[in-house]
């Protein structure tokens, strides 16, 4: 696996999804090779690449090496590492940043491996399986390896490639649906329709790989909201994926749909409608399986947790509680949410945090008709 480009070191990419917060972080490819989705900012300005593959297996050897010093000695005590751990300001920053991995993916139970940065699919399946494979082999332990991919690109691998790539051990793939609506997926420059999202959700899941797909709340405007909800709940009843994830739209100055926010052509809707439309999309769900999970701060409801259609009743029951709250008691609730004290709304009903809350509501002078504004700023400390 000959390259021309020299090796720089260990490397890490920006992102990874909530659940793999104690995963090990690979970095296999640099950005995104779509990049254009104008509700995401992230990789803007920075152009795409894939690491040549004996970089990313030397990046495993790296760890491995240090997860290796890190271990317990056995048969006594003693540092196995003659030094290195203790003191590591002579190593290089990326031998550094190795060093830091290892010791918190092993902190974390060092069981899952996370593949960087946005797409990890698109390279060529063996040069995939080569990566999965050594890692395997260093570290026999693991017993998840995970990915995101996009829906266009994992459409075009052979259904005998994705088998391959889960035999290797690659056994999650997260994908960002974002809609099942194909104006709003075009509207966003998504770069997939309904029926891209729905093949390779399938292909994931006949694969034998576990398949988180992820919808956003408020992506449609009010003008797109109902067949944003019904249109998604359509494409999520024929994936049936294992996890949907929750991901509440938030618009920074820095991204394109802001430019369409401030010309008027996008309404952002507010928490209330956002909750609206959180309840038809979960009443519309139907046949499935999946777990739900709202796992990101972005979401003004963490609660709604569960597996369907058993739970449902329960998740329905929380917004249905908020929607049916005094406008003031939601101003409450939306602030103690946004600041970090709110996880629950019954964390209202506790003295304690909510004198916290009020604290916020009497400063900012948050009412009903500011509050969502109040709400836009706040969030986007957390994007």
């Amino acid at each position: 696996m000959h390259t021309a480009e020299p090796y720089g070191g260990f490397e890490q990419g920006p992102i990874r999804p909530p659940s793999e917060s104690g995963s090990l972080l690979i970095r296999v490819t640099r950005n995104c090779p779509w990049n254009r989705c104008t509700f995401c900012g992230l990789y803007k300005g920075a152009s795409f690449s894939q690491r040549p593959v004996a970089h990313v297996l030397r990046d495993i050897d790296t760890v491995g090496r240090f997860a290796d010093m890190l271990a317990p000695p056995k048969g006594g005590a003693g540092a196995a590492d003659g030094g290195v751990l203790s003191a590591p300001g002579h190593l290089e920053r990326s031998e550094q940043m190795a060093l830091s991995a290892a010791r918190n993916w092993l902190l974390a139970g060092a069981r899952s491996v996370f593949l960087q940065d946005s797409n990890s699919l698109i390279i060529k399946p063996d040069h995939l399986i080569a990566i999965l494979q050594h890692l395997k082999a260093t570290f026999p332990g693991i017993e998840r390896i995970t990915s995101y991919a996009r829906s266009q690109t994992i459409a075009r691998i052979s259904d005998q490639d994705l088998a391959r790539m889960a035999a290797a051990g690659l056994n999650r793939i997260h994908i960002g649906l974002e809609s099942g609506c194909d104006r709003i997926l075009a509207r966003i420059k998504k770069g997939a329709d309904q029926q891209t999202h729905i093949l390779a959700g399938c292909k994931v899941k006949q694969a034998g790989m576990e398949l988180s797909e992820y919808f956003m709340p408020g992506l449609g405007g009010r003008a797109l909201s109902r067949e944003h909800a019904l249109e998604s709940a359509e494409a999520l009843n024929r994936i049936n994926p294992d996890f949907i994830r929750l991901r509440t739209l938030a618009i920074p100055d820095t991204i394109e749909l802001a430019g369409e926010v401030a010309s008027g052509s996008f309404e952002k809707m507010g928490d209330r409608a956002v909750a609206e439309e959180l309840l038809l999309f979960l009443q519309s769900l139907a046949g499935i399986s999946s777990q739900m999970k709202s796992d990101h701060i972005l979401n003004l409801f963490e609660e709604i947790d569960g597996v369907l259609p058993d739970n449902r009743d329960r998740m329905v029951a929380v917004i249905e509680r908020f929607l049916a709250m005094a406008p003031e008691e939601q101003v409450l609730y939306q602030i103690g949410r946004r600041t970090g004290i709110f996880r629950r709304l019954d964390d209202c009903r506790d003295p304690r945090l909510r004198c916290q809350a009020q604290g916020y509501v009497d400063q900012w002078m948050a009412t009903p008709e500011n509050v969502d504004q109040i709400c836009d700023l706040l969030m986007q400390r957390f994007i």
